[in-house]
């Protein structure tokens, strides 16, 4: 049965920009005072090894991107090379997960430019208007991703340079070597867990592969795309993460709130923090564009094959996206952000992202030896680094993600029992019923 696909509208510069946005998000603006935490003074190392576990899952994803140019990502390259059960699990965690994230973007974004008061007015706004913008087509989320990018870039460039003036200047720097191996006690079971805080921070160039496609010469340009992207984030989260660890040395990084705005601070730029503070408010509206889009065309890849209610595989006519999945996602992420506030509640997410690229390591391995565009050790190095990264989640979070995996085993457990019902009565829908007969 054919199935109605998507536009292939999306070039290298369209494709680079989106996955930035997603990459590139609030994250760069807080992440660094938990990791350095964890890390103390090696922050860099801790910067180092999650750059190599991002770097062996952007191969694979972008060698699975190659040879399956679809929308969906690790949950179609799950189902492809793995079996149903990985495929829908990754895919499962993903949208639960990432949903839960649009919820915390949208309320970052509120909390940054409003009284508490009026936060969640502005955040169901935010939600609105960027559901808006990627209901009109994927060309014109790309367009706002460029927008957005390039002015996170600019504020981003501003803090490295406050912070080379705070480091060198001498006005608030420390002494503290930046490739220090810890300090205060610090081993590296802390800087796994920086690694895997930062990890999580630039791992959004799975959006390129769900938008896949939409993507033009697919084979050439998402591997290329997400590689571009992840080396520009890369280069980011090194050069600010350094001026920040610079500037504040780890002690006051540790403690900081908003660590980038004490960079600027610290360097005498007062001026610059309303900057900084529009910059993260900015990153947020380009983490939840990206995000909303990248859940949506993973909800339509399900739903394509009866692992989420059928109606969400629509695609609308005119502007060839899936306007169904996208609006029922960004009524859930309303729902969240009107009665509860998930910023520091998502612990969940970070084990579904792992799930996700281990599903996507795995699949990686599989492929025979035309298909194979990195070495399968750098796959395997990827599976092994989701892992261990897993290891080092609080206990809440792999207790939260391993109970959203149980309820959506459950779900669709349930949801094929129904559908085997109704067909043995004779009464099923034209797409139900067994599925060429795998579990």
């Amino acid at each position: 049965m054919d199935q109605p696909s998507l536009a292939r509208r999306l070039g290298l510069r369209n494709a680079v920009a989106i996955g930035l946005a997603a990459m590139i998000g609030a994250g760069v603006f807080a992440v660094f005072a938990p990791a350095a935490q964890a890390a103390g003074a090696g922050l860099m190392i801790g910067l180092a090894i999650a750059a190599f576990v991002a770097l062996a899952n952007a191969g694979s994803t972008a060698q699975l991107a190659a040879r399956y140019p679809e929308s969906g990502g690790a949950y179609r390259y799950g189902r492809e090379r793995l079996g149903e059960w990985p495929g829908f699990l990754a895919g499962w965690s993903f949208v639960i997960g990432k949903t839960a994230s649009c919820a915390a973007m949208a309320m970052t974004f509120a909390a940054y430019l409003a009284p508490p008061e009026w936060q969640r007015p502005l955040a169901i706004v935010a939600v609105i208007a960027i559901a808006t913008v990627n209901l009109r087509g994927i060309t014109r989320t790309a367009r706002v991703a460029t927008v957005i990018v390039i002015g996170v870039l600019g504020v981003l460039a501003l803090v490295v340079a406050a912070g080379a003036t705070a480091t060198y200047g001498g006005a608030a720097g420390d002494g503290v070597p930046v490739l220090g191996a810890g300090s205060s006690g610090q081993d590296w079971l802390g800087i796994l867990q920086s690694a895997g805080l930062l990890f999580f921070a630039f791992a959004g160039y799975a959006r390129i592969a769900t938008l896949g496609e939409e993507v033009r010469e697919p084979s050439r340009t998402i591997p290329r795309a997400i590689g571009i992207a992840f080396a520009v984030a890369v280069i980011v989260y090194a050069a600010v993460g350094a001026a920040a660890l610079g500037a504040l040395g780890p002690d006051r990084l540790a403690a900081s709130v908003a660590p980038l705005v004490d960079v600027v601070d610290a360097a005498g730029w007062g001026w610059a923090s309303p900057v900084v503070r529009v910059g993260a408010a900015v990153a947020a509206l380009g983490a939840l564009l990206a995000l909303l889009a990248g859940i949506g065309r993973t909800a339509l890849a399900m739903a394509r094959d009866d692992e989420l209610p059928r109606p969400l595989s629509r695609i609308h006519p005119r502007f060839q996206v899936p306007h169904v999945a996208e609006i029922a996602v960004s009524l859930v992420v309303i729902v969240l952000v009107a009665t509860v506030d998930l910023r520091g509640a998502i612990g969940f997410s970070s084990f579904g992202v792992l799930l996700y690229y281990l599903v996507a390591n795995v699949a990686a391995i599989t492929q025979p030896r035309p298909e194979r565009r990195v070495p399968r050790a750098l796959s395997a190095a990827g599976a092994i680094g989701c892992l261990v990264l897993v290891a080092t989640l609080p206990l809440v979070s792999i207790v939260a993600g391993v109970a959203v995996l149980a309820i959506g085993a459950a779900y669709r457990l349930l949801a094929r029992a129904v559908r085997s019902a109704r067909w043995r009565r004779g009464d099923a829908g034209p797409h139900e019923g067994p599925r060429d007969g795998r579990a």
